[in-house]
């Protein structure tokens, strides 16, 4: 306890230490239970098959899908910047300055 005598009749589980900050496998604790891993040895995956015969077809499908959740954003980005640059260029006219004179917006 915190600042008081140990007591004697405490249950202090020992076994595996945890790890740090909820990593188990950083101290050296024990593996999970039940979970099983499959790996594929280096010399056998083959990280380009398919590239040439699949992968236009597979960049296609994809920009398909997000190509309106990105060029909206896009779109509305270029027209406000055309937009400010016109503007900036405007008030720093002659004309912009006559008709502003030194006023801040």
């Amino acid at each position: 306890m915190a600042g008081g005598k140990e007591s004697s009749g405490a249950r202090v589980k020992t076994g595996w230490h945890i790890g740090e900050w909820g990593n188990p496998y950083e101290g050296g604790g024990q593996p999970g239970r039940g979970t099983v891993t499959y790996t594929v040895s280096p010399n056998r995956q083959r990280p380009m098959a398919g590239v040439i015969s699949k992968g236009p077809w597979n960049v296609f499908r994809r920009t398909k899908n997000q190509i309106l959740y990105v060029l909206p954003p896009f779109v509305g980005g270029y027209f406000l910047m055309e937009w400010a640059i016109e503007r900036n260029e405007y008030l720093n006219s002659k004309a912009g300055i006559k008709e502003f004179g030194g006023q801040e917006e």
